[in-house]
């Protein structure tokens, strides 16, 4: 029952291994043909070393003893790469390791990051084992090591295997993923599913959740646990007289994301519908990742202004206790490669402090305006009129929204309830459930 349409996003997650991941991450790279053994001694990088197959056991262990590398050798033909300080850091023995955290008990003070290799082997139950030069030996398991290979390839499929970076963009094409609330809470693989498509999408909404208070707290529960925030462990989105946030009104809200007032904004928001407007209160989407590129393609003077000034944002007032917040960040986050990793904007609580010299404030308000303008446009946003028992649930660090004015039947206010959550914990019920359902399919 639980391919819902989200799963068209996820199924080919789902039926894919660690270890495929990383076989096909091989097969895209390829495997270079390997010169005889005397000639091979220097010519390899570690980002040349080609990807090693799971389930296939080493042939060769060998020390290039000038480069301190350690190079294995495995029975599909490829090799790998690794360095001798990074294997005598990460020793597996019982006195470097403890085994029942997975954590590292070597101190990095104790570590001899000039370490030299004795000798090594192939073990008859076909483990490496190395004696170092201060006596100490290390024995570590093939599968262990490959999935630790050094060579560009393996690296990015391990990396994509633990973060899951790669992200579908979208436009107003967008047919929203869906999934049933009831199946997400008690099924692993409807769970798992949503979670993959919220990762890959940015959004996913729940259908079919009771239209009373209290469900966003169960659907957090089953991922792991509210963020609490000065708007308290869930929050209710209605118009309220005195209103403390511009999202307590009944007008028109602009594009935003939740929250840039912290330092650390919430990753994942969930927003439940238990009563509709009657009139407007329509939610407008946009992917920011994607207006992002757009911008960088477009306009790359507005995007080099977005992503490298920092600007402060503010919120006050009283609500789960008083509050008197102020951080500063850049509307465009990008990572050192360049790729766009969070969008912070929220017209609301940008401060009126600005903090740039007066020469970049023109060329700052005009990128925003062409930011603003690119997230309007038709072609770039969804629309969608949440009806109450559902839920939608987004990423927070890349979705914008905004909702039209409405209004409410006079006997049956609209009502919204919602909480936050941080991919810390979002990401860690993910990596749990597919092992969980890899172990049990194995």
């Amino acid at each position: 029952m639980w391919m819902s349409r989200c799963s068209r996003f996820v199924l080919p997650a789902l039926r894919r291994s660690p270890a495929a991941l990383a076989v096909r991450s091989a097969r895209a790279c390829g495997r270079p043909s390997l010169p005889s053994r005397p000639q091979r001694r220097g010519q390899h990088t570690l980002g040349s070393a080609s990807l090693p197959e799971p389930g296939r056991g080493a042939r060769f262990v060998g020390a290039l003893r000038e480069e301190r590398l350690l190079q294995v050798e495995w029975e599909d033909g490829g090799h790998s790469l690794y360095p001798f300080t990074w294997l005598r850091d990460n020793c597996q023995c019982p006195m470097c390791t403890l085994q029942s955290a997975q954590a590292r008990k070597l101190l990095i003070g104790d570590l001899d990051v000039n370490v030299g290799l004795g000798s090594v082997e192939l073990t008859a139950d076909n483990k490496v084992s190395i004696t170092w030069q201060d006596q100490h030996s290390s024995v570590f398991d093939c599968e262990w090591l490959k999935r630790r290979c050094f060579s560009a390839a393996a690296r990015r499929a391990v990396q994509e295997e633990l973060f899951l970076n790669e992200r579908l963009h979208w436009d107003s094409s967008l047919r929203v993923p869906t999934a049933h609330f009831q199946e997400v809470l008690e099924d692993d693989e409807a769970a798992l599913a949503w979670l993959l498509a919220l990762r890959r999408v940015g959004l996913v909404l729940l259908q079919g959740a009771p239209a009373q208070p209290g469900q966003v707290a169960r659907l957090a529960e089953r991922v792991g646990y509210l963020r609490l925030t000065f708007y308290g462990h869930t929050f209710k989105v209605q118009d309220k007289p005195m209103a403390n946030n511009v999202a307590y009104t009944a007008d028109k809200c602009s594009f935003h994301t939740d929250y840039p007032a912290l330092d650390y904004p919430p990753g994942v928001q969930f927003l439940h519908c238990i009563s509709q407007a009657a009139r407007g209160g329509e939610n407008l989407l946009v992917d920011g990742f994607h207006i992002a590129d757009r911008l960088k393609a477009e306009d790359p003077q507005a995007f080099h202004s977005l992503s490298s000034l920092s600007i402060d944002f503010t919120d006050t007032g009283t609500d789960y206790c008083a509050f008197r917040l102020q951080a500063k960040h850049r509307v465009i986050d990008v990572n050192p490669d360049g790729t766009v990793t969070r969008i912070n904007l929220n017209n609301a609580t940008r401060d009126s402090v600005l903090d740039l010299p007066p020469e970049q404030v023109q060329p700052f308000y005009r990128a925003l305006r062409a930011l603003e303008d690119m997230m309007n446009r038709q072609e770039n946003m969804a629309t969608l009129r949440m009806e109450p028992g559902d839920i939608m649930t987004f990423d927070n660090w890349r979705l914008l929204h905004a909702r039209t004015a409405f209004v409410s039947h006079p006997a049956r206010p609209r009502f919204l309830e919602g909480c936050y959550l941080d991919w810390d914990e979002v990401m860690s019920r993910l990596r749990i459930l597919r092992h969980k359902l890899q172990r049990d399919e194995a």
